[in-house]
This record gives C-alpha cells, sequence and structure tokens, in this order.
C-alpha cells in the first residue's frame, strides 16, 4: 500500500526483537503536518506518550515518526526518560529534523531498558519510499499480520492507515499504535476537534482482554499536498479507516480463531449504546462462548445489565447471526442450527433496546486456549 502524497516511509532490523526480525520504523513528511493525537489513560504511561502529549500541547507541525517495537521503554525511570529523548534525536539526524519535530513511540516488553546503541548503529540503514508494507511490519510485537487500510476522497487525496495490535487490549485504548495519513489539507483546530471523536468510536471500542496499555496512540497526519477537501467526505474516509483497522485489531486479538462484533441500536444515547456493546464484547464468559459455539444469550443479557446502560429487559431483543433469541423474554431456537450459524470468522450480536436513538459498535475475539499460551510465555 502507498503512503499519500508528502510521506515516506521505510524499516530495518535492528536487533530490539529475538527473533531478529523488522524493529525499527521511520517516516519523513515533507516538508511537515498538522496532525492530531490521542494516547492511552494509563497512569504508568511510557516515556514517549509523556513526551508527545508535550509536542501536541505545543502545537508545532510534525515532519517524522519514529517507532521501534520489541521494548515499549516504559517502567524504566529516567533513563527511559532520555532514552526516548536519544530516540528522537537518532530520527531527527537521519531525518534532518530537529527533535522537536520528530515524533516517537515504542511498544514490547515493560520494564526493559531500551538498547538505543542497537537503534543508532542501523538507522542510517533505513531506505525511506512511498511503500508502507515495512513499517507495517516492523511496529508488530505479538500481532500475527500486518494492519492496513486505506480511502479515496474526491480530487485524488487519499488517507491511509497502519496500526498494529493484538494483546493488553482494552478502551481506553488498546495495545495498539495506530496512524492515519492525508494528503488532503484539513483545518488545524477541526482536526484536533474531530480526531478524538472518531477514536471515540472505534479504536476505542475494541477490547481483547480487559488490560489497557502504557504505550497506545492514535495518531492522525495531514501533508496538506493535495488540497482541500469537503469536510464531510474527510471525515467520512477517516472514520472508515480506522473502523477498519479496529476490527482488523479485534480479528488478531491474541490466540484468536473468531471476530466478535456486537452492535447496539434503540439506547438512550451513543454514549450509553458503545458502553453497552463494549461491556458485551468484553465478557470472558461470552467470548469462551463464542470459541465454543455455544449460544447461550444469558450471558449476553448479563453483561448488558452490568453495563450501565439503561433499558428495561421486558422492552430489549437480542439476536445472534440474524437470529431473535430473545425479545422481552426468552424466545424459541434451535440451539443445533444457531451452534453451527457461530462456527464462522465473525459472530455477530445484534441488540436492540428500544430506548431512543443511540447506537454504537465494539469488537473483540473469542477467549481460546492460545491466548492463555501466549501471555504465559511472553517473557520466558
Amino acid at each position: 500500500m502507498r503512503l499519500p502524497e508528502g510521506f515516506t516511509a521505510g524499516a530495518v532490523a535492528s536487533g530490539i526483537k529475538p527473533s531478529g526480525r523488522p524493529d525499527l520504523a521511520l517516516v519523513r513528511i515533507e516538508p511537515q503536518a498538522d496532525w492530531a493525537y490521542v494516547a492511552t489513560t494509563n497512569r504508568a504511561a511510557a516515556p514517549c506518550v509523556g513526551r508527545g502529549r508535550r509536542l501536541y500541547a505545543g502545537g508545532a507541525p510534525i515532519a517524522g515518526l519514529i517507532v521501534n517495537a520489541g521494548n515499549a521503554n516504559c517502567a524504566t525511570g529516567e533513563r527511559g526518560v532520555a532514552d526516548d529523548r536519544r530516540l528522537a534525536e537518532l530520527a531527527a539526524r537521519r531525518l534532518g529534523l530537529a527533535p522537536e519535530a520528530v515524533l516517537t513511540a515504542s511498544t514490547g516488553v515493560i520494564g526493559v531498558p531500551l538498547p538505543v546503541d542497537k537503534v543508532e548503529a542501523r538507522i542510517d540503514a533505513i531506505e525511506l519510499g512511498r511503500d508502507l508494507e515495512a513499517f507495517a511490519e516492523a511496529i508488530l510485537t505479538t500481532d500475527t499480520r500486518v494492519k492496513l487500510s486505506e480511502r479515496p476522497l474526491p480530487g485524488g487525496a487519499r488517507v491511509v492507515g497502519v496500526a498494529k495490535g493484538s494483546g493488553m487490549i482494552h478502551p481506553n485504548m488498546a495495545t495498539m499504535l495506530a496512524y492515519l495519513f492525508t494528503d488532503a489539507a484539513v483545518d488545524r483546530e477541526a482536526l484536533r476537534d474531530r480526531w478524538p471523536r472518531v477514536v471515540g468510536a472505534t479504536f476505542n471500542q475494541v477490547t481483547v482482554d480487559g488490560d489497557t496499555s502504557t504505550n497506545d496512540m492514535a495518531v492522525l497526519f495531514a501533508s496538506g499536498r493535495a488540497g482541500p477537501v469537503s469536510d464531510g467526505a474527510f471525515w467520512e474516509a477517516v472514520h472508515a479507516v480506522a473502523r477498519d483497522l479496529a476490527r482488523q485489531i479485534a480479528r488478531d486479538g491474541e490466540g484468536a480463531q473468531k471476530l466478535i462484533t456486537v452492535r447496539v441500536r434503540g439506547a438512550v444515547s451513543e454514549a450509553e449504546a458503545r458502553v453497552a456493546a463494549r461491556a458485551v464484547a468484553a465478557s470472558a464468559l461470552w467470548k469462551a462462548a463464542v470459541h465454543g459455539n455455544d449460544p447461550n444469550w444469558g450471558r449476553i443479557l448479563v453483561a448488558l445489565g452490568y453495563s450501565g446502560a439503561r433499558f428495561e429487559p421486558e422492552r430489549l431483543e437480542i439476536r445472534l447471526q440474524e437470529t431473535v433469541i430473545y425479545d422481552g423474554g426468552a424466545v424459541p431456537y434451535s440451539g443445533i442450527a444457531l451452534s453451527q450459524a457461530m462456527q464462522a470468522e465473525e459472530v455477530v450480536v445484534d441488540v436492540d433496546f428500544r430506548e431512543g436513538a443511540g447506537a454504537g459498535e465494539a469488537w473483540g475475539c473469542d477467549l481460546t486456549e492460545g491466548y492463555v499460551k501466549i501471555n504465559a510465555e511472553y517473557t520466558t
């Protein structure tokens, strides 16, 4: 997948990942980009998140991005802060920029010092080009596949997105790095105002295991090289790319075999619809049931009940794989047929509260033995 005008990217294996796979990635933005930034709510956030927030508050454009994978550079004290600063300095030197024009990101194991010497030894070997595949591969950790998405815009501009994320995923946000790039010219204040709303409806609706990471960020960069586009078309494309990436992250959850999609309508508000959808997608009981193809609607009802969303059970409707399984109470259905229908790559739950106009969706994955194995052996 090719980047929009004004962006080039590349990656290299620096030796941070024990596997020897690519783990160091760069993006150059020419001449620079306006940007919008959302990061983790975890109070133990990594130095890259703190630095990103300071740069964002300063309001200056960004012209470079460096990402390392395999090491989170988190909970590493003052050394971690210094190493993150050095990461920016090395990228700035390679890209011909000031360090303050470079955004940093790290992902991987927590509590291990970042081997900046390995970065310094290999960063000059990164070749930049318009292809995004090498960057997409280099930012992965336990992911099994790259995650890319794009949408065209009127006049030739494009929105292109890349993300990583597989485990330690739960709002707000996930063990996730997500970057969207566009060559459309967008009003800076509108960019900053609308992006958090997009994140709230997409990336913050992904849940794999109930853990919120320390290094998450979602960033939207706009180079402006292709000129302005209509506001409606632009944000529709941004939302579509972010939603697609969010679904890809959920589908690639650690050990996952199935994507779980939960769609809620008829809620008192959009916020309550999202909360209810997330509760079902995050339910360990329901995730296990999906893995076993068990249409146990009681687990859905329980999750809706403790979600905090307001509804009357007597008005509630629940559908599973398009089959009504609850409508103000239990309804007859074929458990065998529905179990067979759940033997699919995507299991969809539709909920109608019949209380208002609020709607939202969330995505998760089934809970498998593979998830336990991956996380039982993560550092050993």
